[in-house]
């Protein structure tokens, strides 16, 4: 150790967590294990978890590996060399999770210093989900392996410190699956006065300078439509920095643009170009900076929706449909869904085969979501084959054969069969490719291609029958609706079954009938069973959108899509007719305002609630898992105006580190599934949180987006055109002004937070606060909340769920999968009459 080091010093005090690591290169590897079938069928409840957040499906290569390495000490690989800097960020984990297709191992060092005033013995605690092995001054101290995939466990460990510094290295490591909570956290529980120092090869101060400055970054806005994007520092660079940013989009997304640049001492901002010649949808822009080497990073997210190019939608359905295969064909990831849409336009040839050959091993190879570019793959090989050259017709046919379509048939992947969306495409790819290559065999199952099939089309009818009767597991889930529209367009178009290609079409008019009830002006918005930062985010630029836009002219396009090129070719080519009444209540005009109550999932296990008017839209769960740990919920989700940003929501952050892979996140889901009721424009939330999660929950509230704010004490108003909320917290709302979420953030700190929600119409916010501002709630004895609104009167929100109000009663039992949706005259005109 090199005393003449430069050194950042923090303080850290007992209870606290060490937050500042030098990050070596995590090493990964494939963890491939015999093939062999697994037990289970599509789970409908596997996001009701029981223990906090855990998943507890299995594979077989997780058996396997925690045999062979749980309760033992870890498998140190490597050594470490300091790569980066991990700079915490509100964060109290070193996290370094996401996503991984195929199983991995993962290994990687990290070192940090512990400088004690004097020798002691320090307590701390290591929570971890892999294992992990702990040195202290070059000797081993501990270590612990609970390898439970995503759920964290915890342990102690003495300490016995030197006076001055005391060099921490830390390895750790985990099996990857899909998403993977790859992290630790090290938390300082007792012990003698120290700070954590960390060396960098800068001055001190320079560091924590650029520490200020990533942690405070924000761009100039949440939604790029045209312009320059610029990145914001929260001070000054104190020295010349090189910069590299990374354009990544969602975990999905296979694509990443890199940009370099040279910032000089005192910048203060980037620029990293123009918005229109950056790729669309909801990106992260990963900034890593690089001052005299000391290395690190920060993400921060943005919408980017190319609307200006796209421009009004075409009048007719016809010239929809040739603009949405346009847009895909020309403007879309580079995928099977592209290729489909290049097929289906007369765009073959040495580029549509390309792409077709850049995801075929991701099939070939049976990564987690391959389902997804099966299906596309398969219509595509099926109608337009002889339009793919030999060469990339054979290999699309070898894939096809070598595929693993269920988990009873033997392989070691990781794809994800329990979810009702992945389960329709798994079996619909064995139908439709069984009947695309009758008499092949299909090398896992043993199967002819007729008999795969048959096998495939009563798994689809049974798929059917659950639908039919239960609907979206998923509840109402933007990120998952395009994905069981892809499964049944595909059913609609090339079964040769006449009752399921029927039943497929019923089931799309059906999705488009939910989507209309709960969107506004084309746009969703509602409470959804499982939401993601980068669709909760982003509005035009999602698929929803650009499906909206294609029935009903309202909407634009992002860059990657599942369903979209088939909804049109289904149209176009296959009889699909989308009733014309949807368009008027997807873009709801009636002066009047529409009530659509209706349940989701197997024993309707979830009810949901959606109020619409012309100038605002509000939807929320019905006595949903109250007080209980959450996953991806989003449970009220509202939206004013005509302008699609306009948009607000409330939950409790899964973790605190934003744009990161929890299931819950910083803004999709719930870490404690809140109290939530709603009557009409009013709705109230309680949130109890747990100790060990964050101790605030917060709203979304993009002010830029709005035409007018007020945030004063414990009140923040809105107004979008007509449309206008009133949030009216149960102590003071903190804006965020620094950091990702900068102009977008209201927090409300503590343990236990209230909500008040009131969204109307009006033209100003002055009178909203004069009509709504005393809104307050008062409990009864029995558990009931009472709201007196100067419209609708006494609200009662009854402890079992139920709603009394205006003379009316609606309990839980009321919420049927068919649903009921009533239009209402409004409270003001009513009083006029």
């Amino acid at each position: 150790m090199n005393p003449e080091a430069n050194w950042m010093r923090k303080t850290l005090k007992p209870g606290e967590a060490v937050r500042y690591w030098q990050l070596g290169r995590t090493a990964q590897e494939r963890f491939d294990v015999p093939d062999a079938p697994m037990k289970g069928e599509m789970d409908p409840f596997f996001f009701l978890t029981k223990v906090k957040n855990f998943i507890p499906h299995e594979y077989p290569c997780r058996t396997i590996f925690a045999e062979t390495y749980r309760g033992k000490r870890p498998d140190v690989r490597g050594e470490f060399e300091a790569a980066r800097w991990w700079l915490p960020f509100g964060s109290p984990r070193l996290d370094l999770s996401g996503f991984w297709f195929r199983p991995t191992r993962l290994a990687t060092f990290t070192r940090t210093y512990i400088e004690a005033e004097a020798a002691g013995t320090a307590k701390i605690r290591l929570g971890t989900c892999g294992g992990a092995v702990l040195w202290l001054n070059g000797t081993e101290i501990g270590w612990m392996a609970p390898y439970s995939r995503n759920l964290e466990a915890k342990q102690e460990f003495d300490l016995p410190l030197t006076a001055g510094l005391n060099e921490i290295v830390l390895f750790f490591d985990d099996l990857a699956e899909r998403d993977a909570r790859y992290f630790y956290q090290f938390d300082y529980l007792s012990g003698p006065t120290v700070n954590v120092a960390i060396p960098v090869p800068v001055a001190g101060h320079v560091a924590e300078s650029l520490e200020t400055a990533l942690d405070g970054m924000h761009l100039d806005r949440q939604h790029y439509f045209g312009g320059d994007i610029t990145v914001l520092f929260a001070e000054p660079l104190p020295i010349e920095v090189e910069v590299n940013v990374a354009i990544e989009g969602d975990f999905m997304s296979r694509e990443r643009f890199d940009f370099d640049f040279t910032l000089p001492a005192g910048a203060k901002s980037l620029n990293i170009g123009a918005s229109e010649k950056a790729p669309a949808d909801f990106r992260h822009l990963r900034v890593t900076l690089n001052a005299g080497g000391f290395i690190a990073s920060r993400s921060v997210g943005v919408e980017i929706c190319h609307a200006a190019r796209q421009g009004e939608a075409p009048a007719s359905l016809s010239d929809r449909i040739a603009e949405t295969l346009d847009e895909v064909s020309e403007y879309s990831e580079r995928d099977t869904v592209r290729a489909f849409a290049r097929l289906a336009s007369g765009r073959a040839g040495a580029d549509t085969d390309a792409m077709i050959e850049e995801i075929l091993p991701t099939i070939e190879d049976c990564h987690d979501c391959a389902d997804f570019s099966l299906v596309p793959l398969i219509w595509s090989r099926t109608v337009w084959g002889k339009d793919i050259n030999e060469k990339t017709r054979a290999r699309i046919d070898g894939a096809i054969l070598n595929y693993r379509y269920w988990m009873d048939e033997p392989g070691n992947d990781v794809q994800w069969y329990f979810s009702e969306n992945h389960a329709l495409l798994f079996h619909t790819s064995a139908y439709l490719a069984g009947n695309l290559l009758p008499e092949a065999t299909f090398v896992r199952s043993g199967r002819r291609g007729s008999e795969q099939a048959k096998v495939g089309a009563e798994r689809v009818r049974a798929w059917l029958d659950h639908f039919e009767k239960w609907e979206m597991a998923e509840f109402n889930s933007a990120p998952y609706f395009p994905i069981d529209l892809k499964g049944l367009t595909a059913l609609a178009a090339l079964s040769p079954d006449r009752d399921i290609a029927d039943r497929a079409k019923a089931g799309i008019v059906r999705l488009c009938e939910i989507i209309a009830r709960s969107a506004h002006h084309g746009m969703v918005t509602a409470a959804q069973g499982r939401s993601y930062e980068h669709t909760l985010c982003a509005g035009r630029s999602l698929e929803l959108s650009a499906v909206a836009r294609l029935l009903w002219g309202k909407g634009f396009y992002g860059r990657r899509v599942h369903c979209l090129p088939q909804m049109a070719v289904c149209l176009r080519d296959h009889g699909l007719e989308i009733p014309a009444a949807f368009a008027a209540i997807a873009d709801h005009r009636d002066a009047r305002h529409q009530e659509w109550r209706f349940a989701q999932g197997e024993n309707s296990f979830a009810a949901l609630y959606h109020y619409k008017s012309e100038h605002f839209a509000m939807g929320s769960t019905v006595h949903y898992r109250w007080d209980e740990w959450g996953y991806q919920e989003t449970v009220l989700h509202l939206r004013l105006g005509e302008k699609p940003e306009a948009a607000i929501w409330i939950n409790h952050p899964g973790e605190t580190i934003q744009f990161g892979y929890g299931r819950p996140s910083y803004w999709g889901g719930c870490g404690t599934i809140p109290r939530v009721q709603q009557y009409r424009g009013l709705a109230i939330l309680e949130f109890t949180t747990y100790e060990e999660q964050p101790d605030f929950t917060h709203a979304w509230f993009p002010k830029a987006e709005f035409d007018e704010t007020r945030v004063s004490g414990s009140l923040a108003l809105a107004r979008s055109g007509n449309g206008a909320v009133l949030l009216s917290a149960g102590s003071d709302l903190v804006p965020v002004t620094e950091g990702p979420s900068a102009g977008a953030e209201l927090r409300q700190y503590g343990r236990k937070t209230r909500w008040i929600v009131r969204v109307c119409e009006a033209g100003d916010l002055a009178s909203v606060e004069s009509r709504f501002g005393g809104l307050a709630a008062r409990q009864e004895a029995g558990g009931a909340f009472l709201v007196e609104d100067p419209e609708y009167g006494t609200v009662r929100f009854k402890a079992d769920g139920a709603i009394e109000a205006e003379g009316r009663v609606i309990t839980r039992a009321d919420y049927t999968v068919k649903g009921e949706a009533k239009m209402l005259v409004p409270p003001h005109r009513r009083m006029q009459v």
